[in-house]
């Protein structure tokens, strides 16, 4: 299995857990159904893949997440009657291409209340999007177009990788360009940079904003990261949706709300670097964009790797240790 597929199964693995665990820990309190789809086989066959005890270990992790989240969302084990419903469920991977970064959705329809959640293992990038010659990025994360400026710059480096890949029937290799990072990728960041700034200058206020919700999440969510022996849980209360009481029960624990920006400060290369923009937000926000070739053959497109490098100091983080032993 090759890192990105052994990644995927790796964290399919872990939101299988999750709900595993959400469906036997509420079930013995509320009303509980988990919906299924695809999404819910293709995670449960991931699961499958592992051995009895790595699933342990899965599920282990996945308990004191859980357990913690039961404290912190008092919705999730209390309903209002028999027909207050718990509904439990998998997102497909196309949730996310639309900004919603939760994996696993829990959701009252009768309270009119739903969490989300994103199970990562052992990573915390926030979102993977491609550049290329054809993917209008300004249209899908912020709804307005690239200009034909843009296309035409990125287009004098995407045109002639088109062309090596046709000529060599897809099997020329990124590593037989000599010069790779100062013909593609600066020039590629260099485009992008000019057209995010020109876009931020159409309407600041929104864009700055909107660029957090897109790659963060456009709806409140916690995250929950699984590490070797402990498993980390971040409250992105974007929009004061996170963390509300049932009738006199309050959550346990506070997980304040967090502003989003409305102003990016600073676009620029990340120090000694040809792959990497730094963009700087206000409310302390920061985002790294890496860029890099997603195959070892050349084709017409690239891939950014983007990381959160720093959110409001109010971001909710508690870090439980998990024992070693199942």
């Amino acid at each position: 299995m090759g890192n990105n597929s052994t990644q995927m199964v790796n964290g399919k693995a872990f939101e299988y857990s999750i709900l595993k665990e959400f469906r036997e820990k509420l079930g013995k309190v509320t009303n509980v159904e988990v919906i299924e789809n695809n999404a819910l086989v293709t995670a449960k066959n991931c699961f499958d893949e592992f051995t009895q005890q790595e699933q342990g270990r899965y599920l282990l992790t996945a308990s004191f997440a859980v357990n913690f989240l039961m404290d912190i969302e008092p919705r999730l084990a209390n309903d209002i009657d028999k027909n207050d419903i718990l509904q439990l469920e998998i997102l497909t991977d196309f949730q996310g291409q639309l900004g919603d970064v939760r994996d696993i959705v829990a959701i009252r329809l009768l309270q009119k209340w739903e969490i989300g959640v994103s199970a990562k293992n052992n990573h915390k990038a926030v979102k993977h999007s491609r550049l290329s010659n054809d993917i209008d990025f300004g249209e899908k994360w912020l709804g307005v177009k690239c200009s034909k400026k843009y296309f035409d710059e990125v287009g004098a480096v995407f045109i002639p990788l088109k062309e090596i890949k046709v000529k060599s029937n897809s099997t020329q290799k990124w590593n037989t360009l000599e010069h790779k990072e100062d013909d593609i990728y600066v020039p590629i960041l260099n485009a992008f940079k000019k057209e995010l700034n020109r876009i931020y200058a159409t309407s600041p206020n929104k864009v700055a904003g909107s660029l957090i919700e897109y790659l963060v999440g456009n709806k409140d969510f916690y995250k929950v990261i699984k590490g070797d022996n402990s498993v980390e849980i971040q409250a992105y209360n974007l929009h004061g949706t996170l963390n509300l009481p049932f009738q006199n029960i309050a959550p346990k624990f506070k997980t304040p709300q967090m502003s989003l920006p409305d102003k990016i400060i600073n676009i620029d290369f990340k120090e000694n670097s040809k792959t990497t923009l730094i963009v700087e937000f206000n409310n302390e926000w920061k985002l790294s964009f890496r860029i890099h070739n997603a195959s070892s053959r050349i084709e017409p497109s690239l891939k950014f790797d983007i990381n959160l490098l720093s959110a409001p100091t109010c971001l909710f983080t508690n870090t439980l240790s998990v024992p070693q032993g199942v």
